[in-house]
């Protein structure tokens, strides 16, 4: 990956530097070059991507050009072959400039994750060169109108008809929908089976015959970020395309969120650090009383709370990666409590951040505003923050004494 310049930070501030000591040197070096490049070159575009609700291509081909799209795909298939922990290092630099930057790379990963998880030499060689290039960019499309939390409700079809299959039915705030090449279509295909055991992953080409985008949502925050619904009116898809086994989908499909979720985990850190630092200049500039607001306790209160949140969730995220990474058996459950934190601390501390800032906080000419719309969503998606408690429960619950 290239190293982008050095260059004035947007809020004229020095980030703190995470975890030094667990990081490796090559880990620090990509985590920097991210983080330069956020503020050289995304911060300047954030407030305009949020105003016009446009996907930022320009930053999609930067992202590319830099190599950072390459990251999560393996070296021998033109990508980097980095680790859970480096990923997140690159969202989370992303995410404190820009949190729909940041998406770009989280999706990408997300995206490609079932292929990378199931897929063949053959399918990887066939699809990984572009997604790693970022020539292509990847989505996933497991969540329905009817199917969100319950994700073994979907009613997507896919019926074999001799070499393909043939997709019938609808997708729902599908992240990067509309801009993608490739979908990872979660369907059913055996109605009769164990509801766990009647969808099966397809990669789908969007370039195909039957695939439409239906709507676009107008979103609360990541505005630049495109969320669609999908339509498949008969889409055929070559057989060579099914991932794994026929049965296997939903089953791939949680080992994608186990994987994914550190990636939002790290979004929610990045918008948490981008708000807290923008709090902590502007208390150490705004008078009021005749001193700088940062002198009152009250206001010393708020952004000493808004730091311990800030590690706490990005030591969270660090372990769980590490934990995943060497495939600890409850993967699940550290994928689902550094996101539960995170996107807690999210909400938290760019409220937190707002109030700060008082007035000038809740209007645009800030970018704290925009954190807090973008924050919300990291609770949400990839598992509510409902759905999160219910996995580390269970996990809990399933030890043995």
């Amino acid at each position: 990956m290239r190293r982008p310049g050095c260059g004035r930070c947007y809020d004229r501030r020095v980030v703190a530097a995470p975890a030094l000591g667990r990081l490796t040197d090559d880990q620090r070096a990509i985590r920097d070059a991210v983080r330069t490049l956020a503020r050289e070159r995304v911060a300047p575009r954030a407030a305009e991507i949020d105003r016009s609700a446009e996907f930022p291509e320009d930053l999609r081909v930067l992202l590319a050009e830099q190599g950072i799209l390459g990251l999560p795909f393996p070296e021998r298939h033109g990508g980097l072959g980095a680790d859970l922990l480096t990923v997140c290092l690159a969202i989370e630099a992303l995410s404190a400039a820009c949190a729909t930057t940041g998406l770009i790379l989280a999706v990408q990963e997300l995206g490609a994750l079932p292929l990378l998880l199931a897929g063949s030499e053959e399918q990887l060689g066939r699809f990984v060169p572009g997604l790693a290039s970022g020539r292509d960019l990847a989505a996933f499309a497991l969540t329905e109108a009817d199917a969100g939390s319950d994700a073994a409700a979907i009613r997507t079809r896919a019926v074999r008809d001799g070499e393909t299959y043939v997709i019938s039915g609808a997708k729902r705030f599908i992240s990067h929908g509309s801009v993608a090449s490739l979908v990872t279509v979660f369907a059913v295909t055996d109605p009769e089976a164990d509801r766990h055991r009647r969808i099966s992953a397809f990669v789908v080409e969007t370039a195909s015959p039957g695939f439409s985008v239906s709507r676009l949502e107008h979103k609360m925050g990541i505005r630049g970020s495109p969320t669609a619904e999908l339509a498949f009116d008969d889409v055929r898809v070559p057989a060579a395309n099914l991932l794994g086994a026929e049965g296997d989908g939903f089953r791939l499909a949680m080992r994608t969120l186990d994987r994914s979720r550190p990636g939002i985990a790290a979004q929610a850190v990045g918008i948490a650090q981008g708000a807290l630092d923008v709090a902590a200049a502007y208390a150490g500039q705004r008078r009021q009383f005749g001193k700088a607001i940062g002198e009152f306790q009250l206001v010393q209160g708020l952004l000493a709370d808004m730091d311990a949140r800030t590690e706490a969730a990005r030591q969270l995220l660090y372990t769980a990666c590490e934990e995943i990474e060497r495939g600890a058996p409850d993967a699940g459950r550290w994928s689902a409590l550094c996101k539960l934190v995170a996107g807690d601390a999210a909400m938290a501390v760019t409220t937190d951040a707002v109030q700060v800032l008082g007035g000038y906080g809740y209007l645009d000419d800030f970018p704290v505003e925009r954190m807090m719309r973008d924050a919300k969503i990291t609770q949400l998606y990839e598992g509510t923050q409902q759905i999160q408690r219910l996995v580390i429960a269970r996990a809990l619950l399933a030890r043995k004494p």
